[in-house]
This record gives C-alpha cells, sequence and structure tokens, in this order.
C-alpha cells in the first residue's frame, strides 16, 4: 500500500546503517528492497497524488543506497528497478485495494531522480562487472524516458558510459547496453550536449578502440549491428569540428576503412579485417562513404583524405557495374553505393582538385556521362535516396554526375575549364541538355529539371569570358537555349522550379553569347531579341533586371536595336512604351514622387527615392562610392536609360502624352544624377 512506502524506506535506512557494523543485516535489507520491486496499491483514487511526494522521495532513496558496500544490494536494488517496467496487472490484491496506475512508479523514479543517482553510482563499481552491468540494465529502461535522460546528461552519463565502453567483458553485453543507453540519450535528450560529452579526447580513444575491437573481433550478426550502431554515433561526432577526430586517429581508421576495398593498398590499420558483403556491411559501407562527406567539409582534413586515396575510391565507382551479383555486392547495393560515392565526391573534388586532376576525373565522368544517354539496356533500382527519381533509367547517375563537375568549374579553375574543353566537353553538355530537355516534355520530373540546371550553370562557367567556346556553343547550343524562352508563362509561376530554368538559360545567354559577333547574330537571327522583350512583358520583377542587362549588352550589336523597333506586344505594344511602363513602375516601388500626368513634383530632387530622402548623411572616404551611385547598378532605370540612347529619343512610335513626359525624365536621368552627386560632395 502506497502509505506504508514512506515507513518501509525508513526501516531500510537503519538496516542500511546497522549492515557497516553487521552483515547480517544484508539479507532483510535485500528483501526489503524486494517490496519495491512489487506493485503498489491505493485505497483511494486520490492516493497517487496524495502520497506522490513521500513516494517519489522514497525511490530516490533506492538511488542513495547504492553507496552500501554491498555487491548483493546494489544487484537487488537494480533489479527492483527493473521490475519498474513490468506492466502486468498484480494477480493477488489485498482487500478493498486497487493497483496504481501501470507507469506510476515509472514517473516517481523520474522525480526522485533516481536515473542520476544511477549514473554517479557508476563510479562506485568501475571494477565491479557484474554490478556494472546490472546498473547499465536499469539504466536502459530509465533512458527510454526524456525527463530521465535530460537527468542523465546532467550527471555527465554519455562521458562515464563512453569512458567504459572498451572494458573488460567476455559477454559483450557491456558494449551493448552501454551503445544502447547512448542511442537512447541521443534520441531524447539535447544532441548537442550528448556530443559535446562525447567530444573528448579519452571519449573519441575509447569509441576508436571498441569499433577497432569489433571490426577485427566481432563476428557475430549482433556484433556488425553494434559496429554499425556505434559508427553513427561517430558520425555524429565528426560534424562537429571542435572534436578531435583527426588528432585521435579515429577519422584516419575511418577513411582507411572506407577506402580500402576500392584501392586494394594494404593497410596495418585493417590488417585482417575482410569484407563480407553482408546487409550490414554494406550499411557500414554507406555509413562510411557519409564520413568522408563530412570530413572533406573540414579544410584540416584535407591532407588526410588525400593521403588515404579517397579520390581514386570514389572514382572507382564512376563507371557501369560490370559483375553484378556473388560474390560482390547485388546489383541494387551496387547503385545504391555507386550513387552515394558520386554524390560524397561532388564535395570531395573541390577540396582535392589536383588529385581530382591527377586522376583523370574529368575524363571518367564524361565517358560516365556517355554512357548514361547511351541505348545501354540498364534500369536503375532507383531505392535510395540518392536513387530518386532513377527508376528504369540513368538520370540519377547523370544528376550527381554533373553535381561534380558543377562543384569543381564553381571553383573557376583555369586548370579544370582547359581540362574540360579539351575533352569536347561544351558539346557533349549540350547533347546531354538535349537530351534532358526532350525527356522534360515528355515527364516533367524534379529530376530532369536539376540536370538542366546544372548544365546550364556548368556552360556558363566555361564560356565565360572566351570567345573561342562561345562560338563552339553557338552552333548548336543557341537552337537548344530558344525554346527556355518560350516557356509557358503560366508554369512560370507554378512553383515547379520553371523559373529556375529560365534563370539559368538567362545566365547561360549571358555567359555564352554575349561577347562574340556570330552567337550573338545567331541569336538575334532566331528572333532572340523578339523573346527577351515578349518576357520583359511579363514584367515580373525577378526576371526584370536581368533581361534589360542581357539587352543592354546585346545593344552594342546594331541588328538589336532593329529588332527592338520592330517588335509589337500585346495590343500593339512597341518596346518604347513597355521600358516606359517598367520605368514608372520602378519610381512607384522606389517612392519617387510624380503627379498624376507623370510630371516632376520635387524639383530640388527630382529622382530621388524615398530611401534616399530617409537617408542621414553619413561621410565616406573618396574611394567609396556614395549611394547615388550604387543605385545604378541595383535599380532598372539606369538600364533604361541606356537602352534608349540606342533607341533614340525621337520618333519613337506608340507613346501617349504620358509618355513623352515620363520620356523626357529619362532623357535628363544623367543630368539629374549628376546634381544628386553634387549635392552630396
Amino acid at each position: 500500500p502506497l502509505k506504508n512506502v514512506s515507513q518501509i524506506i525508513e526501516i531500510l535506512n537503519l538496516c542500511a546503517e546497522k549492515m557497516i557494523e553487521q552483515e547480517a543485516f544484508t539479507e532483510p535489507l535485500c528483501e526489503l528492497i524486494k517490496l519495491f520491486g512489487l506493485p503498489f496499491q491505493k485505497k483511494k483514487s486520490t492516493d497517487e497524488a496524495n502520497y506522490s511526494v513521500e513516494v517519489s522521495q522514497s525511490i530516490a532513496q533506492l538511488g542513495y543506497l547504492m553507496r552500501v558496500p554491498s555487491s548483493q544490494v546494489k544487484i537487488q536494488i537494480c533489479k527492483s528497478i527493473v521490475s519498474f517496467y513490468n506492466l502486468e496487472l498484480p494477480g493477488k490484491l489485498l482487500s478493498g485495494y486497487q493497483p496504481t496506475s501501470a507507469d506510476y512508479k515509472i514517473q516517481m523514479a523520474e522525480e526522485g531522480r533516481l536515473a542520476e543517482s544511477l549514473v554517479l553510482s557508476l563510479a562506485l563499481v568501475e571494477n565491479q562487472l557484474t554490478e556494472k552491468l546490472w546498473i547499465l540494465k536499469a539504466l536502459q529502461h530509465l533512458s527510454t524516458s526524456g525527463k530521465n535522460c535530460r537527468q542523465m546528461v546532467e550527471a555527465q552519463a554519455a562521458r562515464r558510459l563512453c569512458l567504459y565502453l572498451n572494458g573488460a567483458d567476455p559477454s559483450g553485453q557491456l558494449v551493448f547496453r552501454s551503445s544502447d543507453i547512448l542511442w537512447n540519450l541521443l534520441e531524447n535528450a539535447s544532441k548537442e550536449e550528448v556530443v559535446d560529452q562525447l567530444g573528448s579526447l579519452e571519449c573519441v580513444h575509447a569509441l576508436k578502440d571498441v569499433v577497432l575491437d569489433l571490426l577485427m573481433r566481432g563476428f557475430r550478426h549482433c556484433d556488425h549491428q553494434l559496429r554499425n550502431d556505434l559508427l553513427v554515433i561517430a558520425t555524429l561526432l565528426a560534424k562537429n569540428p571542435a572534436v578531435p577526430m583527426i588528432e585521435s586517429g579515429f577519422a584516419k581508421l575511418l577513411v582507411v576503412l572506407a577506402t580500402f576495398t576500392e584501392v586494394k593498398l594494404p593497410n596495418p590499420l585493417v590488417k585482417g579485417f575482410k569484407l563480407t558483403y553482408s546487409y550490414e556491411d554494406f550499411e557500414m559501407k554507406k555509413l562510411l562513404f557519409n564520413v568522408i562527406g563530412i570530413l572533406s567539409k573540414d579544410p584540416s582534413a584535407a591532407q588526410l583524405l588525400s593521403e588515404n586515396h579517397v579520390m581514386p575510391a570514389l572514382l572507382y565507382y564512376v563507371k557501369r557495374n560490370q559483375n553484378p551479383g556473388l560474390p560482390d555486392w547485388s546489383a541494387t547495393q551496387y547503385e545504391e553505393l555507386q550513387l552515394h560515392a558520386i554524390a560524397v565526391l561532388a564535395s570531395v573534388a573541390p577540396v582535392l582538385i589536383d588529385k581530382y586532376l591527377s586522376c583523370q576525373a574529368n575524363t571518367l565522368l564524361l565517358m560516365f556521362l556517355e554512357w548514361c544517354i547511351d541505348q545501354d539496356p540498364f534500369f536503375g533500382r532507383g531505392n535510395s535516396f540518392h536513387g530518386t527519381g532513377g527508376r528504369g533509367n540513368k538520370l540519377a547517375q547523370m544528376l550527381y554526375s554533373l553535381q561534380v563537375l558543377r562543384s569543381v568549374v564553381a571553383l573557376y579553375d583555369d586548370a579544370v575549364s582547359i581540362n574540360l574543353c579539351d575533352q569536347g566537353a561544351i558539346s557533349q553538355l549540350l547533347d546531354i541538355l538535349l537530351y534532358a530537355a526532350d525527356k522534360f516534355k515528355e515527364k516533367e520530373d524534379t529530376i530532369l529539371l536539376e540536370i538542366q540546371a546544372d548544365i546550364l550553370f556548368i556552360l556558363s562557367v566555361l564560356c565565360e569570358n572566351d570567345v573561342h567556346r562561345k562560338e563552339l556553343f553557338s552552333y548548336e547550343g543557341i537552337g537548344i537555349l530558344i525554346p527556355f524562352f518560350k516557356m509557358d508563362q503560366r508554369k512560370l509561376f507554378s512553383g515547379l522550379g520553371h523559373s529556375r530554368l529560365l534563370l539559368g538559360a538567362l545566365d547561360c545567354l549571358w555567359s555564352c553569347v554575349i561577347g562574340c559577333c556570330i552567337a550573338e547574330d545567331c541569336f538575334i537571327e532566331k528572333q532572340g531579341v523578339f523573346l527577351l522583350l515578349d518576357l520583359l512583358a511579363l514584367k515580373e520583377k525577378s526576371l526584370c533586371n536581368i533581361i534589360l542587362g542581357i539587352l543592354v549588352e546585346f545593344s552594342d550589336n546594331p541588328k538589336t536595336i532593329s529588332h527592338m523597333s520592330i517588335w509589337r506586344g500585346k495590343r500593339d505594344q512597341t518596346a518604347a512604351n513597355l521600358l516606359i511602363q517598367l520605368w514608372r513602375q520602378e519610381e512607384l516601388d522606389l517612392g519617387v514622387r510624380r503627379d498624376q500626368d507623370g510630371k516632376i513634383v520635387d524639383t530640388k530632387r527630382p529622382i530621388v527615392t524615398s530611401f534616399q530622402k530617409q537617408q542621414k548623411v553619413i561621410p565616406l572616404p573618396a574611394s567609396c562610392p556614395s549611394f547615388a551611385i550604387m543605385e545604378i547598378s541595383e535599380s532598372i532605370r539606369a538600364k533604361i536609360y541606356s537602352l534608349f540612347c540606342k533607341l533614340g529619343f525621337e520618333n519613337l512610335p506608340g507613346l501617349s502624352a504620358k509618355d513623352f513626359v515620363t520620356l523626357a525624365i529619362i532623357q535628363r536621368y544623367i543630368d539629374f544624377k549628376v546634381s544628386i552627386v553634387q549635392a552630396n560632395i
């Protein structure tokens, strides 16, 4: 009965005191502790609340009794705590009583901070394996509660448990129970605090030693599962740059383990380890690839990755599977590892760019991409995260290979660009872009959209500032680029990513066409200027600035101006009228004051924005441009003025009286700007 619990604990304390002097009290003390393992019973429904303080304090006392210097007592306390989690109803009830709620004792243990006491008691049994295992068994049950886990973390449970991992234990229970508790702490308490506790050099060494032991001497199925669980914890530690993974040698072990089957070079760290191609080894391989991806984000790990042959190991997978089936990975497993390895390569390649080039990675990737679009009868399984969208095709392989190329060209390294272009990358990428665009017309899929966006970016970087490459691009590229500008405007606002494709195509146009007369003429002849003005007429804020910028660049070509003069939009709108409308909308957005006829209101500051008026005078050095100058690059007004300078300010068709008023303001834009700058000097 709940009402008797506090009396029993008083007797327990008296027995504990006597036991120090007379061992004969050990047996009755254990018998009394057993009572806490029996179901509690209540007479009234309010008893649980009324006796909650006494019961929680009594259960807390069990934790304090762990200090009693008796193995028998410690083990019995743990057994009683484990029985808290036996939620079966009692077979026999006292007359007039009913059982307490199934989780009542568990709640009282939380209130009494029993879990914290048990964690602290581990220090008392460092050299007593049996008692330690019983405490861990009790903590396993207690750590299923978030409240208990937080208390345990406060008592430095993660650090204490990690240091015990590689203790002597023939049964293997010590590692199993400790890792299970660590997992519960990570799931139910603050992950950051747990990782911080595990991040000391001592803990990382302990974790490394137990993983190595499981690798070399763990032959059971459960050993392999446990090894993988610890590798997940190692992955979490690797994400924290403050954890000494490299200093402890743990990072090197994991990298060598990830690559030794691909590079086939002997290494004493993994001498004697044999990959079995079991499901657990497959999971381990993916975890190790993941660790490499994490380490690649740490600049201090670059040398480690380079010295341990990570680049050739990852490039091993940049090929079709030559020998599917036993005794190697199955076709499904190989595909998953292949996609994972290439995805990791996208992170590693920019860090090890010299190794990347020396391993002829560009050549391998271009050959692999050629296989991706050929007629080889290959059907992707699409079972993994990286295989999404790749079922029945090679699109996943194509996507991740392109992401590797994207990551290295984004370095703007001349050696990478020259190496790619010398192998005909521009022509090959255009073929893939055409292939992906045709497939996208059949079925609009996210993976195809990503592929097209990546190719457009790669081409933009390769052709930028190189007239010869722009000329190479123009032969096939402009014909492929034009359909992007004919995209149904309803799709642009559908939220499916079509706007990203259009922006990529505009960027590609700017980098791959402008600056090369042959390419520019080809684009204009294919009615490219008309298409740009059609897009501009949508008046989409995110597109206007870039399209106007492209038109300004194109305006040096005489054919551009004649095409702009000929263009007609909806309701016979002219290019001049469209530009004037955009100017008025921009001034409205910027808060520039005009009257109902479009005339100037503030004659002293005719084109100053509301933001500029609110801005206080800030002294700047002579080398620093003022806001009036900086605003030119962000506002579309300067671009519209530049286009009118080419179109002319007279004899423009399709303008109203209000348009002519706005046109007069545009014509004097530079004069107004000069006056603002002089006023600020």
